[in-house]
């Protein structure tokens, strides 16, 4: 038998935690001394301390805890529980890790504040194409991991359904963004992913959607080189631009992303083009 000062250590919590599993008849020592009162565990009960570490780590509270231990879960039940709590944790840390790029691009962008170039912003007009595309919802404008997360399986599952029904893309990926109205208050966007084809390539009916986006022009644009997480940047930098040229946006759901050079897993490397229609200035 481990006393309770070893068996803490073995299972890699406090004194405390264990004083507290008994008071709550969550784990009782095996035995106690009658005498001195010290409390003595033995080794199989450390399967049982892995169980409640493991079932709290999925986030059920103790007295639930101490149901679905009484109740016997099975190995196989927990493990199951347990990848699925891992998967959850993963995306989560993903998800941070975007806001603080999204976090790190904002300070940059402050301190470059009064000190932005806009001599590389080039106004042009974009022809009308002809594109197939999927489109997925967002959770708003201003979570950069959840665009990201719906529209980069886009790409490959349309480019999959392109390669069966024999169509060629005739560019660059596109991407762009829609308000999606589901009710006042919503912040939802519809995220579509796109490939521009040849007039008339394309129907309906092959798991994908066949629609002729129209011409943008004239239109502010800027190459971002990097991740699109940190392209605020050059959104600023076109922003001045439209600004001091005396133009106005057409509105949301018109912006265009033309995805240049994509390396896989090298964001930092990416060349994307920044197009936002405008209107010219009243002369």
């Amino acid at each position: 038998m481990f006393t309770i000062g070893d068996f803490a250590g073995l299972g890699r919590v406090s004194v405390r935690m264990l004083r507290h599993y008994d008071a709550i008849g969550l784990i009782r020592p095996a035995r106690v001394d009658p005498h001195s009162g010290y409390r003595y565990y033995t080794a199989a009960q450390l399967r049982v301390l892995n169980r409640v570490i493991a079932l709290k780590d999925l986030g059920f509270t103790l007295q639930q805890v101490k149901s679905m231990i009484e109740d016997k879960v099975e190995p196989s039940e927990l493990r199951g529980m347990l990848r699925l709590r891992r998967a959850e944790l993963a995306a989560q840390v993903e998800r941070d890790a975007a806001r603080l790029t999204q976090v790190d691009a904002r300070l940059r962008l402050i301190e470059t504040e009064g000190h932005m170039d806009t001599g590389d912003v080039v106004l042009k007009n974009v022809p009308a194409m002809r594109v197939v595309e999927l489109s997925a919802t967002a959770a708003s404008y201003d979570d950069a991991a959840s665009i990201s997360e719906n529209l980069s399986p886009l790409y490959p599952r349309l480019m999959e359904l392109m390669k069966q029904h024999g169509i060629s893309m005739t560019g660059a990926p596109i991407g762009y963004y829609e308000p999606a109205p589901l009710g006042p208050g919503d912040e939802t966007i519809s995220v579509h992913a796109a490939f521009p084809v040849a007039p008339g390539a394309g129907s309906e009916g092959h798991g994908f959607d066949v629609v002729d986006l129209p011409p943008l022009g004239p239109a502010a644009t800027a190459l971002h080189m990097g991740s699109m997480m940190e392209a605020m940047g050059t959104v600023q930098k076109i922003a001045n631009w439209i600004d001091d040229n005396g133009y106005r946006p057409v509105g949301p759901g018109f912006a265009r992303e033309i995805y240049l050079e994509c390396p896989p897993s090298e964001f930092d490397k990416w060349i994307t083009e920044l197009q936002v229609p405008v209107i010219a200035p009243e002369n």
